[in-house]
């Protein structure tokens, strides 16, 4: 499990690896970021050919508190685990009403992932431990891998991540890589489909955090055309509060991705 998850790290440390030729600076894509005055990055990586696209090379080497893109990993681990039976075990409201009114139901595991539920991942990771979560953050090397309150460190800046050790874990994802069962993976790969059409299949888990003044938000996902995969990242930060933020990170990401002439089942 150790040489696995030293695999990873290897594998996510892309840019202390490669070299020009396979990296390049998209500096054209920073016209995205500036229309709503973001500070940001965005990385595509291209199985195939193994081209590499970068806005922002500096930001994508940063780390940042995972907000809900680590139900990705809660959801690996709590499947590995057996804390999470499978995709349809449901755990029940705790009764505390919250803000946003499709968690104040009982949810089963896809239904919480798709509605990015806090509380049920919460649970989820109280029945998986400190420990066992500890072990599992050191195996696979997740980011930083610091925990603070076991309900609540992917949320409070204790865990933080960089864009290329995102886009690391979701490809060793996508290519069952990581240290959990090939089940698992599958699984998990599954909840994350957005979209399945006769062009494409796009995959990705949303986040959004925040750090002191500034909200952090996040995308990271596949595209899929031709069985042929593509892997992307999105972040940024604002510290404006009116901003729409789920409406930017899809107006961002699908401009990026149909500039560079996806979503036409060509690639």
């Amino acid at each position: 499990m150790k040489t696995l998850g030293l695999l990873l790290l290897t594998a996510t440390i892309w840019f202390s690896a490669c070299t020009p030729n396979n990296v390049k600076e998209a500096r054209e894509w920073e016209k995205y970021f500036t229309k709503h005055k973001l500070e940001g990055c965005f990385m595509l990586f291209n199985n195939g050919p193994g081209t590499f696209r970068v806005y922002n090379i500096d930001r994508a080497k940063e780390r940042f508190l995972p907000a809900s893109t680590f139900k990705i990993f809660n959801s690996l681990v709590g499947l590995q685990t057996g804390i999470i039976s499978d995709t349809n075990m449901v755990i029940r409201w705790d009764s505390v009403t919250r803000s946003r009114p499709e968690w104040n139901q009982d949810l089963a595991m896809n239904q919480a992932f798709r509605l990015s539920s806090v509380p049920y991942f919460q649970e989820v990771a109280r029945r998986i431990g400190r420990d066992t979560m500890q072990r599992w953050l050191d195996s696979v090397q997740y980011g930083n891998h610091k925990m603070g309150k076991i309900d609540s460190f992917w949320l409070d800046n204790s865990l933080q991540i960089s864009p290329d050790e995102q886009l690391g874990l979701v490809k060793q994802l996508y290519f069952n890589q990581l240290p959990f069962q090939r089940r698992v993976q599958e699984l998990v790969a599954g909840l994350m489909m957005q979209e399945n059409t006769t062009k494409y299949k796009l995959a990705y888990k949303t986040g959004w955090g925040v750090a002191g003044k500034k909200q952090i938000a996040w995308m990271a996902g596949w595209i899929e055309e031709n069985l042929h995969p593509s892997f992307f990242v999105l972040n940024f930060e604002t510290e404006d509060a009116s901003l729409d933020i789920p409406a930017v990170r899809q107006e961002i990401m699908r401009a990026i991705l149909t500039e560079e002439g996806f979503f036409k089942g060509e690639k």
